[in-house]
């Protein structure tokens, strides 16, 4: 079953509507307008950049809550987890927001609610893999007419008019492409394991879709959906192209799938945000791990294109090249963010280049028309794995420059010290686990020991689906990550899953069974001594990097030290510097600003509880500024101007605060 739902506010009449057509830009999404924030990357470059200079350091600290507007109603219940970045075209937001993914234009100026659009789809809705309010939507003009485009929960790609919000009649199916359809496969229209979380991508008249699955590391089978990515038509819906992320017989990298893995291997979507260079006609994909992600044996070989950057052609799909950046992968290290387009000068040479952040806190830097690496990418002997069926590769790359912009791996210096007593517990703690260099595979889960193998970066990061921001004009990114260990175990499955082996951690044999893989299995997310983070501070850090020298520039804590380790017992007395906090942040650069929003919440001087949105200097890192948020940066900020006045709108969220856009500007005096 399925209903759609479109609802025009009553107040918005015909000369309102008439206007804003009117003033829709008449290109596509070829790069930022000054005042609008047209794509989810702010352009197709991906670089999160708006030269608006209205907010200034100077005037940072005086802005005001303009407007705020919730989402709990655009769906049966409320949401708590609202990643949404909003577009900005001529003076009319759009966004996604609620359980059920709706999509809605606000008034930039007030937030105002002009129409919404909400798809029903029964049970393949609630069977889908990828829930809630997704990250966003993707807008396409041509001087006449417009259109905004979003991919429901259920995997199905819907154009609505820009000024209405009605579905397009002549796209699809009366609006509607079904994207379980036409992929190359066969699947279930209902439970099939396929959907979306990102925003497509519009370049000319292309909307490039991709593909996610089911999170987490304890896949019920080796078998599943393939993740393959389209190109349609965004006139019409029809599909232009497909790309086989995981090639069949007779295409390029089919070889690297030993002993058939390639006919029933999963997953291998694209799942985060893509970029496009439209003068060049190249797309970059960011792909992720085939299944299942912390064990191969069922895949052996080295997998293509798993966890690589693959850029095909815009018109035809076709590979261009690509970038495999980690071989035969084992560590859920999937490309989780857009690749970024700059222009740099490499020692007195300009560069067409592409920069991808990756979960382990690496930047691979290559030339974007060729895909040869900027700087040299050194395949060096890693650790091999001792799990039965599995057989790792050799060899991993490592990027020479720039440096790694968080730690990696994990070994006793790495562990909290704020005291020694805290620091001899934190030793104790890690006696039952492997600890190594990046890229230490995983263990068979022991009760006696090794537990798992301790990873930093762990799972989601280093960096994760929010990516980093660029500025143009001095090609510094400027990216956060995270700084958190996970254990990385595996067990058999007991009848859960037909792989050798899952995700999990041994359990006390003296403990009762929990049905999660015993008694230790809490220890894989929460790994702490006395409630403190094992690893010692920063938790979360923002690191400014020089894409023309390959080097870091500056890297500061972000996120004031959350009230746990400020008021813990154990700590009274210290002078403990600002941790940082982690989330997933995103960042966003102005002319004079990276401003970001921090993760999680803490008690402010003034006895608030909530989080602060920060702005700092660019070329040193020095904070210039905050304002008050009462819950956390779950969403992207991004930022642009209507009736003269700059914005700046963030979605927060989070514990039992739901989903809410929050629009920042400065008063009126």
């Amino acid at each position: 079953m399925k209903r759609s739902l479109c609802r025009i506010v009553t107040r918005v009449g015909p000369l309102l509507l008439l206007f804003l057509w009117a003033t829709l830009p008449a290109t596509g999404q070829s790069g930022s307008r000054r005042a609008d924030w047209p794509t989810y990357g702010g352009d197709l470059a991906s670089t999160r950049y708006s030269p608006l200079d209205q907010i200034t350091a100077g005037n940072f600290n005086t802005l005001q809550v303009a407007w705020r507007f919730k989402t709990d109603n655009l769906g049966p219940r409320p949401e708590f987890e609202l990643q949404s970045t909003p577009l900005a075209v001529n003076g009319v937001l759009y966004t996604t927001g609620g359980t059920r993914r709706a999509a809605v234009a606000l008034d930039a100026a007030t937030g105002e609610m002009l129409w919404m659009h909400s798809e029903e789809e029964g049970r393949r809705g609630e069977a889908a893999p990828r829930r809630l309010s997704g990250r966003g939507l993707a807008y396409w003009t041509d001087g006449r007419g417009a259109r905004i485009l979003y991919v429901t929960p259920g995997y199905r790609l819907v154009a609505l008019d820009a000024k209405t919000g009605v579905p397009v009649p002549g796209f699809g199916d009366k609006g509607i492409v079904d994207l379980k359809q036409d992929d190359d496969q066969e699947m279930d229209l209902v439970t099939g394991d396929i959907g979306y979380h990102a925003a497509p991508v519009v370049a000319g008249d292309v909307v490039i879709v991709g593909a996610a699955h089911t999170q987490g590391n304890t896949p019920k089978s080796m078998r599943n959906e393939k993740g393959y990515v389209r190109g349609f038509d965004v006139r019409t819906g029809k599909r232009l192209w497909i790309f086989h992320t995981i090639p069949s017989p007779g295409e390029f990298g089919s070889e690297t799938w030993q002993h058939d893995s390639w006919s029933y291997t999963g997953n291998t979507g694209v799942w985060g945000q893509i970029s496009v260079d439209e003068e060049l006609g190249l797309v970059y994909l960011p792909v992720e791990t085939p299944t299942n992600d912390v064990y191969g044996g069922h895949r052996p070989g080295n997998g293509l294109f798993g966890e690589s950057l693959v850029a095909v052609d815009l018109k035809t799909g076709r590979r261009k090249w690509h970038y495999q950046f980690v071989h035969h992968g084992i560590w859920d290290y999937d490309i989780p963010c857009a690749p970024i387009l700059a222009d740099i000068t490499v020692n007195g040479r300009k560069i067409k280049a592409v920069a991808q952040p990756t979960k382990q806190a690496w930047v691979y830097v290559f030339d974007r028309i060729t895909g040869q690496p900027v700087w040299p990418i050194e395949e060096r002997p890693v650790p091999q794995s001792d799990v039965p069926g599995e057989k790792t590769s050799a060899t991993q790359p490592f990027p020479t420059r720039p440096p790694a912009f968080d730690r990696q791996g994990v070994s006793l210096d790495d562990l909290i010290d704020f005291t020694p007593e805290l620091k001899a517990e934190a030793v104790k703690l890690v006696s039952k686990y492997r600890l190594g260099p990046i890229f230490t595979p995983a263990v068979v889960s022991r009760w006696e020991g090794p537990l798992a193998t301790l990873m930093l970066p762990n799972m989601t990061g280093g960096t994760n689906w929010q990516g980093g921001a660029l500025d143009p004009g001095t090609n510094i990114l400027y990216i956060f990550s995270n700084t958190a260990i996970n254990g990385n175990g595996l067990v058999p499955p007991n009848g859960k899953s037909d792989m050798n082996y899952i995700s999990g951690l041994a359990g006390d044999p003296a403990a009762p069974a929990t049905g999660r893989g015993g008694a230790g299995i809490e220890a894989l997310f929460t790994l702490n001594v006395r409630g403190l983070p094992l690893v010692k501070p920063p938790y979360g850090r923002i690191t400014a990097i020089d894409l023309n020298k390959g080097e870091i520039v500056w890297q500061i804590a972000h996120g004031e030290t959350p009230d746990t380790i400020r008021n813990h017992a154990a700590l009274q007395g210290l002078n403990i510097p600002r941790t940082g906090r982690p989330g997933r942040i995103g960042t966003l650069v102005t002319r004079t600003l990276v401003i970001a929003g921090e993760g999680g919440t803490f008690t402010t001087p003034s006895g608030q509880r909530g989080a602060m949105l920060r702005a700092y200097e660019k070329a040193t890192g020095r904070e210039v500024g905050a304002v008050y948020m009462p819950a956390p940066q779950t969403g992207s900020p991004m930022t642009y101007m209507v009736n003269d006045k700059q914005y700046i709108v963030v979605a927060i969220s989070g514990g039992n605060y739901t989903g809410e856009l929050l629009a920042f500007r400065l008063g009126n005096e």
